[in-house]
């Protein structure tokens, strides 16, 4: 028996749907295993990531470690992620 899943909500802006899906369980919503990969081969790349850090906390961390390391929050964000990717042991990964 399938499950039954729950109507995705209607999102008035962005910061809305990032709360939402920050505290609620996407299988509760979305059939994963029926899933299917795309590809969007016109896409143009881009330089920019727009994070939103809702948790202050997390924000005034980052904020005194880059000042710490005489940095900028972006400079430490950066080192962070690949540093995160590197550790994440994927195969061919292209990180230095």
């Amino acid at each position: 028996m399938q499950k039954q899943l729950q109507p995705i909500p209607k999102f008035g802006n962005d910061d809305e749907e990032f709360e939402f899906w920050s505290t609620h369980d996407t299988t509760e919503y979305i059939d994963w295993s029926r899933v299917k990969p795309v590809a969007f081969p016109n896409l143009k790349p881009t330089e920019e990531v727009d994070l939103k850090l809702q948790e202050l906390l997390v924000l005034r961390e980052i904020e005194r470690l880059a000042k710490q390391r005489h940095t900028s929050k972006r400079a430490l964000i950066v080192q962070y992620l690949a540093e995160g990717i590197r550790n994440s042991a994927v195969p061919n990964s292209q990180i230095q």
